[in-house]
């Protein structure tokens, strides 16, 4: 087997009116957080540059990328089995290019090239920007690429981009995490922080406004880090206040947040903004000040706490969400009580809920406390529970209320009705019953609450006042 392993960080720019490969199709399976999907997008512009088109039929891909992730166990285990299932489709066309990139690439690099023999290309994070290259690479040689570098020196150039929609957008504003949490493999996978320059990212929000995109959504491992490792001088709050000032976007959202560098500042941008959603997503991942510090989050719960009621003074009717992790290692039943009290105490609209899972190559794998499955399971259906009723309380608060919803699209599960997401992020769901479209923001008059949806009808009042 020869292997060509890349690591010149010039990039190759394919011919764009090139059609040497103008019958030939891609596809794109993407598993993993929104830095991913929007990793996946860049690399379908790099696809769509070379001349390949995209389908959504894996039988008639002439190239297969599989952008991965390696944050949980169950995601790897699922990951490997899909890679596996390729295997017969090289054997029906030894001319596929089959590609494995993102954060298990990062991780396993040449030892996926020597378990799945039927892999060509696998790619690392740093490396995006590369796909192009080394697609011609192997069509030329046919020999097999690893290109994964251990960090980026630098912020990798622009590549073209395929947004998989017309009204929200990902939009990058910086890589890495510098947090180092002792859970997590981020850090590893995807290498130190790195912001883009302000003038990029605005420029970016503002061809996004004049292609009709309605929504954008700013990305980072930890947006609150923006501008620190940069001399520009600007940090998350200035970028905030220049994104809201866009006339062409109407909404502006942001993730993740970590709690620690949550500031004033930003709050009070948010506070004054016209067009950035109350909606912060806050990671507490436990209750116990033990587990936090274990954890290597930086803060407390009395510090949480702070923050929230900062938020809620200042923003009313602000949403509040989170993550929770269940069963890190060292957790007793006194300490998942303290999680489950606050999670009462606090009150999110949504928690995002995980088994603690072991990351080689993280500290946390190697703490001889590990706890059961069995007990992990059980402490995650207890704790799902009872956010589930939180959830529900806070949701039944809006009905007879109305809403702004920006229109995303039709429901999943029944055409004759429309969804969209308020400004706190709250999905809603209503039969058409007018000149609404996809894309406009409209008023809904909540009428029923779920768990995780509202239900509710059109106004034709754009200015009916809130029961």
């Amino acid at each position: 087997m020869i292997v060509r392993e890349v690591n010149t960080h010039i990039s190759i720019e394919p011919d764009r009116d090139s059609n040497k490969f103008g019958d030939q199709y891609y596809i794109v399976l993407t598993y993993g957080c929104q830095m991913n999907e929007n990793d996946s997008e860049r690399f379908a512009g790099q696809l769509k540059r070379l001349g390949y088109h995209s389908t959504t039929e894996l039988e008639k891909a002439d190239l297969i990328v599989i952008n991965t992730c390696c944050v949980r166990e169950s995601a790897e285990k699922k990951i490997h089995g899909k890679i596996g299932e390729l295997k017969r489709y090289k054997a029906l066309n030894p001319n596929i290019i089959i590609v494995i990139a993102g954060c298990m690439a990062q991780k396993e690099r040449e030892k996926l090239l020597k378990k799945f023999s039927h892999l060509d290309i696998v790619i690392g994070t740093h490396n995006i920007h590369q796909l192009a290259e080394l697609v011609q690479t192997v069509e030329a040689k046919r020999e097999k690429v690893l290109a994964v570098w251990d960090q980026a020196e630098r912020l990798a150039p622009d590549v073209p981009t395929v947004r998989k929609g017309q009204i929200s957008a990902w939009v990058p504003i910086m890589y890495g995490c510098n947090n180092f949490c002792t859970y997590c493999i981020v850090p590893y996978v995807r290498g130190r922080e790195r912001s883009r320059p302000l003038a990029d990212i605005i420029s970016e929000i503002e061809q996004l406004g004049k292609e009709g995109f309605k929504e954008i959504t700013l990305l980072g491992q930890n947006v609150n880090s923006y501008g620190k490792d940069s001399e520009e001088g600007a940090d998350f709050a200035d970028l905030l206040k220049e994104s809201d000032s866009i006339q062409s976007i109407a909404r502006i959202r942001y993730m993740t947040s970590h709690p620690r560098d949550m500031n004033d500042k930003v709050i009070k941008v948010i506070q004054d903004s016209r067009k950035i959603c109350e909606h912060f997503h806050l990671p507490i991942q436990a209750g116990s000040d033990k587990i936090l510090d274990r954890m290597n989050r930086g803060y407390t719960t009395e510090y949480y706490c702070q923050l929230v009621k900062k938020i809620r003074d200042l923003i009313p009717g602000s949403s509040i969400t989170t993550d929770i992790i269940v069963g890190f290692p060292g957790e007793t039943d006194e300490m998942f009580q303290e999680t489950l009290e606050f999670v009462k105490l606090i009150g999110f609209d949504a928690a995002y809920t995980f088994l603690y899972s072991q990351r080689s190559g993280t500290p946390a794998a190697q703490y001889e406390d590990q706890i059961p499955l069995a007990v992990k399971k059980a402490r995650l259906k207890q704790l799902m529970d009872m956010q589930n009723q939180v959830s529900l309380t806070i949701n039944k608060q809006l009905i007879h209320r109305t809403v702004e919803v920006l229109v995303e699209g039709f429901s999943k599960t029944d055409e004759s009705k429309l969804m969209g997401r308020t400004r706190t992020n709250k999905i809603v769901i209503w039969e058409k019953g007018g000149p609404e479209k996809i894309g406009q923001l409209v008023n809904i008059n909540v009428t029923s609450a779920q768990t995780w949806l509202l239900k509710g009808r059109l106004t034709f009042n754009d200015r009916e006042e809130e029961n």
